[in-house]
């Protein structure tokens, strides 16, 4: 082939010459998608000495993740950190990830119990598309004081706690609820008309509920204040919200309910058009070390899953688990499975309703 001239052939050799530099620059750098506080600077730090990777943070949640990856066909970050219920649906209907190859992964970092978690709910025609990191439960929260006897969602519309209790509207409610009613609302996944017949009879006890609640809360602080402060004493809330009250006040503690907690996962994931598996690979398997995944749980207040971490984060923190969850069992919690399309809409409906019951 007869040779290019000079003044062609050097654009040619320039764009090469970058593309091999941006490739080695990529083989260096890890883009990472997830959530507040889940990955600290300390652990980040101590990475990029370690590997020679550096990472690159943007903060978001479940729904900026899927926004982000479906509008570029699952470009832009090599490693992402949907929750579990968020996953497989969106990979059916856009596939914004591809597969966890597990033979570069330390599996034998995980927990047993967590990860089974994870194969169960994000696991695709066979193929695992997710690792469990970081997970927590929703349940109750009282103060013994004046609410020894909170056992479940429900305690919130007790009439004898009139003004002195408080929930926040979004789904978590909804399905505790559900489970306080004897209903599983997971199990109704498949069947729209059954489920939303459901979601119906839980909007109309809470609509009912609705003036017995002091008020929705918007964000933490507002509740942990009105808590601290004896305004609220039963709540539907978060694990580790009640664990940090207990710390300061040993009244008021974190309630497993009798109908079981609401457990989240959130996960590993590799979109669908990373450039660096092998950095996103070296960051799950650097996390999952028991002395990193123990300084992780120690920052965020959740539990990673990682295991042989237990003696290694604040003893207060493990006696609260323990407490919580007697022997490390997980025998009482409903794990969120994957939502199917349009679920959320009808869920959407009903909080709507209740927002504007009188």
């Amino acid at each position: 082939m007869r040779a290019l001239p000079v003044h062609l052939a050097l654009p040619g050799l320039l764009l090469l010459a970058i593309s091999a530099c941006q490739g080695h620059a990529d083989g260096r750098k890890l883009r990472l998608i997830t959530w507040a506080d889940y990955a600290p600077a300390d652990v980040v730090a101590q990475f990029e000495r370690e590997t020679g990777i550096n990472v690159a943070v943007t903060l978001s949640n479940n729904e900026e993740i899927i926004s982000k990856l479906h509008a570029t066909d699952g470009a832009g970050f090599d490693l992402a950190q949907p929750s579990v219920d968020r996953l497989t649906g969106v990979q059916r209907d856009f596939g914004l990830y591809r597969p966890i190859d597990e033979s570069k992964v330390n599996m034998d970092q995980f927990r047993p119990e967590i990860l089974e978690v994870a194969r169960k709910n994000a696991t695709l025609d066979g193929q695992l598309y997710a690792l469990p990191y970081i997970w927590g439960t929703d349940g109750v929260v009282a103060n013994t004081r004046f609410a020894s006897d909170a056992s479940d969602y429900t305690d919130v519309c007790r009439p004898d706690l009139k003004g002195r209790t408080s929930l926040r509207l979004r789904r978590p409610i909804l399905m505790g609820i559900a489970f306080a009613m004897g209903k599983d609302p997971f199990a109704l996944y498949d069947d729209p008309k059954a489920y939303t017949a459901l979601m119906e009879q839980v909007g109309d006890q809470l609509a009912a509920c609705k003036r017995n609640v002091r008020f929705f809360f918007d964000n933490k602080d507002q509740l942990l204040n009105a808590m601290r402060a004896g305004e609220v004493v039963v709540a539907d809330m978060w694990d580790t919200g009640g664990w940090t009250l207990n710390r300061e006040n040993p009244d008021i503690v974190y309630v497993v309910p009798k109908s079981g907690a609401l457990g989240w996962l959130d996960t590993f994931a590799l979109p669908a058009r990373g450039r660096n598996d092998a950095a996103a690979y070296a960051w799950i398997n650097f996390t999952m070390r028991p002395d990193i995944a123990a300084r992780i749980t120690r920052h965020v207040g959740n539990w990673t899953a990682a295991r042989g971490t237990e003696d290694l984060v604040d003893p207060r923190m493990r006696a609260q688990f323990n407490a919580s969850f007697p022997g490390g069992g997980f025998t009482n919690i409903h794990w969120y499975p994957a939502i199917p399309s349009g679920l959320e809409e009808i869920e959407g409906r009903i909080l709507d309703r209740i927002k504007a019951a009188q």
